[in-house]
């Protein structure tokens, strides 16, 4: 099986101590791609080092995550756009709207997703999506700035079936399906069935959301073949099918050899 987990934080503090063997055990997996999203200013160093430690198989991607937005958005996006120009980059990301939590510096959000949209279109690179409880929302910005012009994934994808739709509406983006679909009381293997796979990439958001049968303990890529094996099931295709199709759209999306 191969598979590509479009969406780990293995940058995370939580790796340090075992990396080689979290990456060892991706390999043994199938795995053939890692793709890092970055959170925030502190975050671009973990990225950058792990990327360059196991290049072409720890692709970067660089952004502020929403939750990391604070009054002070403006410069912490002066820091994160300068990577551009030193180092390469798969996606900007992980970049979005989240309202789950706080929803005082919406504003400031919407702006700073807007901007990193931008950075979208003029750098050519697709987006990695966080929206939580915020997904008209994110198309919003996402119209605003030009829908036709942006492609992308809706990572971590939770919502109802009427999001879904909403989602697959703008053409150009997939869904980033984790180890959510996996849960006993998840409703999204019924949404998903508006669908096909298609529209549909594979992550782990790893050190979180493990997949069942590790639900409780800190989620690494190569649980991604639980993920497959529960798409499988949904769509009624082997693992190595739907990890065949996930992938084929991973490398279209973001542009992986």
């Amino acid at each position: 099986m191969t598979l590509i987990d479009t969406h780990s934080h293995t940058y995370d503090e939580s790796f340090d101590n075992d990396i080689e063997d979290i990456i060892n055990r991706a390999k043994q997996a199938g795995i053939t791609n890692i793709l890092l999203p970055n959170v925030d200013v502190e975050t671009i160093d973990r990225v950058n080092n792990l990327a360059e430690k196991y290049p072409e198989y720890c692709i970067p991607m660089m952004g502020l995550h929403p939750t990391s937005v604070t009054e002070n958005w403006e410069s912490d996006l002066k820091i994160i756009k300068e990577q551009f120009s030193i180092h390469k980059y798969i996606a900007v990301g992980e970049i979005g709207i989240d309202l789950y939590w706080d929803k005082s510096l919406e504003k400031e959000q919407r702006a700073a997703f807007e901007e990193q949209l931008r950075w979208s279109i003029e750098l050519n690179l697709p987006v990695s999506i966080h929206c939580r409880n915020a997904i008209s929302e994110s198309i919003e910005c996402i119209k605003n700035i030009g829908a036709s012009k942006l492609r992308g994934a809706f990572h971590s994808f939770g919502g109802s079936m009427a999001e879904l739709e909403a989602v697959l509406a703008l053409d150009n983006f997939y869904l980033g399906i984790n180890g959510t679909v996996t849960y006993k009381n998840s409703t999204l293997p019924q949404v998903l069935t508006g669908t096909d796979l298609s529209h549909l990439i594979i992550e782990t958001d790893a050190p979180y959301l493990p997949p069942v049968p590790y639900r409780g303990k800190r989620n690494e890529p190569s649980y991604t073949i639980h993920i497959a094996a529960k798409l499988a099931e949904i769509y009624d295709v082997t693992p190595e099918q739907a990890g065949e199709i996930t992938s084929a759209n991973a490398k279209k999306l973001f542009s992986i050899n």
